[in-house]
C-alpha cells in the first residue's frame, strides 16, 4: 500500500517532459533573455548524469534569485519518459523537465553546438542575452561550472 501511495504521489508532483528538437531549443533559448541559462543534457541510464544533475539543482537553488536558470533535457527515448520524470523528481528539479525528440538527431546536435558530438553529460551556458558561452562534454566539476555561471550573474 505504501508503495502504491508513493508512486501515486510521484505521477502527481512529476510534470510531463515537453519534447524539444532543433526547431524548438533556439526559441526555448530565447525565451529566457535576461536570465543565464544553464541546459543540461542527461540521460538515466547515464552515471555521470545522474550524479550530476542533483548537483546542478544545488547550484541553482544557490543562484536562482542571481538569474540562474538549469534546464535540464533528457537524452532517453521516448518510452522511458516515466523513468527520466521519475529521476528529475527524485533529484529535486522544481522546472519544467524536457525530452529530447529531434526531427533529425544530427541536425539537433549541431544546432545546439557543431563541435559536439552528441556526448553526455553535457552542459551549454548561455549568457544573459542568450549566447552561447561555453559548452562542456562528459564529467565537468560543478566548481568550474559555478565559476563560469558567476561571471555572467
Amino acid at each position: 500500500m505504501k508503495w502504491f501511495l508513493l508512486l501515486a504521489a510521484l505521477s502527481l508532483t512529476a510534470e510531463p517532459l515537453a519534447r524539444i528538437n532543433e526547431i524548438s531549443y533556439p526559441k526555448m533559448i530565447a525565451a529566457q533573455k535576461g536570465k543565464v541559462v544553464l541546459v543540461d543534457f542527461w540521460a538515466t541510464w547515464c552515471v555521470p548524469c545522474r550524479k550530476e544533475l542533483p548537483e546542478l539543482v544545488k547550484l541553482e537553488a544557490r543562484l536562482k534569485g542571481k538569474g540562474l536558470v538549469l534546464i535540464p533535457i533528457s537524452a532517453d527515448e521516448p518510452e522511458n519518459e516515466a523513468g527520466a520524470r521519475e529521476f528529475l523528481t527524485k533529484a529535486g528539479v522544481k522546472t519544467q523537465g524536457y525530452l529530447k525528440a529531434p526531427k533529425d538527431d544530427d541536425a539537433f546536435i549541431r544546432a545546439i553546438d557543431p563541435k559536439w558530438g552528441g556526448e553526455l553529460p553535457a552542459l551549454v551556458l548561455y549568457d544573459k542575452s542568450g549566447r552561447k558561452v561555453q559548452i562542456w562534454k562528459g564529467e565537468t566539476a560543478v566548481a568550474a561550472i559555478e565559476a563560469a555561471v558567476s561571471k555572467l550573474l
